[in-house]
């Protein structure tokens, strides 16, 4: 497991996501958010992906992609899109390859049980390098906090 930090070439991924395959490469040059969230269709998950659909127009204006990556399966993210009408794409890691590269795969607890699961996590990622890292995402405000980055650069 890597654990990348700011500053650092981005863990290299390749995925299927609701509209097509996605890699790393795509991105050269460009400007990516890759967001890690638990599950499909769960109350935090449901408002993280809304809020950044709302926000898809500015990112694009700002010149960014935002692309969800989760375990679910393809299937699920498309009943999830379809759902809440979501405007951005939502990748499937169904074996958590890419969670794991990325330090997103970690133990949570609770109620006092521990088990592993996809710590919320958001990675800007410019040109290849890791520009800014969000751990431990509080979904209030922050896809807004997220493009308030990539405008203030």
């Amino acid at each position: 497991m890597t654990d990348p930090t700011e500053g650092a070439a981005a863990p290299d991924f390749e995925l299927e996501t609701t509209e097509g395959r996605v890699r790393l490469s795509d991105f050269a040059g460009k400007t990516l958010v890759l967001y890690f969230y638990p599950k499909d269709d769960t109350s935090g998950c449901t408002k993280e992906a809304q809020a950044f659909s709302a926000l898809a127009p500015e990112f694009a204006k700002a010149g960014a992609t935002v692309v969800g990556v989760s375990k679910d399966s393809l299937a699920a993210h498309g009943k999830f899109t379809a759902k809440y009408d979501l405007k951005i794409p939502l990748a499937s890691d169904p074996d958590g390859q890419v969670v794991e590269r990325y330090g997103s795969w970690v133990e949570k607890s609770l109620y006092g049980r521990k088990y592993m699961g996809i710590d919320r996590s958001t990675f800007l990622i410019r040109d290849g390098k890791v520009t800014k890292i969000w751990r431990k995402v509080k979904v209030p405000g922050h896809a807004e906090a997220v493009l308030a980055a990539i405008q203030g650069d």
